[in-house]
């Protein structure tokens, strides 16, 4: 096989391929990943208003949101 001008034998070949499959995985992993971080964003704003919601029925005051900067909690 030829590419770009040069002559590519069996090990060249296969280590293209299996650069192309790692590449490929490390996609789909970081897709994965990136969707169980909004998943879990989600989830948790989903909570907090849940909670806001109960204490304001109760007859208490909510947390104040966080302002720009500030972490609130080991995730910020």
């Amino acid at each position: 096989m030829t590419l770009f001008g040069r002559t590519l034998d069996g090990t060249e070949i296969a280590s293209l391929v299996s650069m192309l499959l790692v590449l490929v995985l490390w996609i789909s992993v970081w897709r994965g990943d990136r969707r169980e971080s909004q998943w879990f964003k989600t989830w948790n704003a989903e909570r907090k208003a849940r909670r806001d919601a109960e204490i304001a029925g109760e007859g208490g005051t909510p947390a104040p949101p966080a302002e720009k900067g500030e972490s609130r909690g080991p995730w910020g």
